[in-house]
């Protein structure tokens, strides 16, 4: 199923990942697409609110990956300074791991193997603060 919104501002996009957040499970990964300053991480923030995270979430560019302390836990990736071709594995994670957690991972194209998404959010910058997600 294929779902487009229109948000028009960084608190609605916020806001509609918080809730879809209630969507996900142990295991998905969410695969997010956009170009630099799309809103990748402020979804990536939302989904961790909504999924009853509290404290901070940043961008791992220089780190790769922040695991988040939740139950379930959050690995946020970003795989922005990969040079293509990148395993979740080779950045530390085992598979196994992961599957106890929900992945947030921004820059998926730097991935191998994108066979493991569950989820797929693109995100098309419209103007300065509207922004078009795409879900899939």
């Amino acid at each position: 199923m294929r779902t487009n919104m229109i948000f028009y501002s960084e608190e609605e996009t916020y806001n509609w990942a918080k809730e879809f957040a209630s969507t996900l499970k142990p295991g998905d990964m969410v695969a997010m697409y956009g170009n630099l300053g799309a809103g990748k991480t402020v979804i990536s923030r939302g989904i961790c609110a909504g999924l009853g995270f509290s404290g901070t979430v940043c961008s791992p560019t220089y780190t790769i990956l922040h695991e988040y302390p939740n139950d379930p836990p959050i690995f946020h990736f970003d795989l922005y300074r990969l040079e293509g071709g990148a395993d979740l594995g080779e950045v530390g994670m085992d598979p196994d791991y992961l599957a106890k957690g929900i992945s947030l991972i921004e820059w998926p194209e730097r991935m191998d193997d994108t066979s493991g998404i569950t989820h797929t959010i693109r995100i098309q910058i419209l103007s300065e603060t509207e922004r078009e997600i795409t879900v899939e």
